[in-house]
């Protein structure tokens, strides 16, 4: 029953993304097709995708132990802490704990943790800001 209510709530919500996206209007064409293709591409693959899950046939659905619940809460904590101090904090600091707060999720050793966080962050912001060429914010204490 859980599956048919997501993925009703889902179809409802690629149908109201689709009448969204077909308004989408350029002032000026930098492709041939504009921009209004892709999204209704992908809005329209998700709506398949989310009909043919609301009329399959239903399936015994098991939920997770207590444990994975409480991870998954820990996780979806984590990421919001991430985006909300993402500007703040800079890329580089905010991407660490987030990578050394997963790596402790997933029972990693402190310095291994520690290690692939700032591996991670030094990694990720010469690849965006120099290879990229994507501005990321640096935070206040290291602007």
């Amino acid at each position: 029953m859980s599956e048919r209510i997501f993925a009703g709530l889902w179809l409802l919500l690629c149908l109201a993304g689709l009448f969204v996206g077909w308004n989408i209007q350029s002032e000026y064409s930098y492709e041939p097709l504009g921009p209004r293709p892709f999204p209704l591409v992908i809005l329209s693959l998700m709506a398949l995708c989310a009909a043919l899950l609301l009329f399959s046939k239903p399936q015994v659905i098991a939920w997770p132990h207590h444990k994975v619940l409480q991870r998954l809460l820990v996780l979806v904590i984590t990421l919001v802490l991430y985006a909300w101090g993402f500007e703040w904090l800079g890329f580089p600091l905010a991407t660490t704990l987030l990578t050394f707060s997963i790596g402790m999720l997933f029972q990693a050793s402190l310095i291994a943790a520690l290690i692939s966080g700032v591996v991670m962050s030094i990694s990720l912001f010469y690849a965006f800001d120099y290879l990229l060429d994507v501005t990321l914010p640096l935070g206040i204490w290291l602007s």
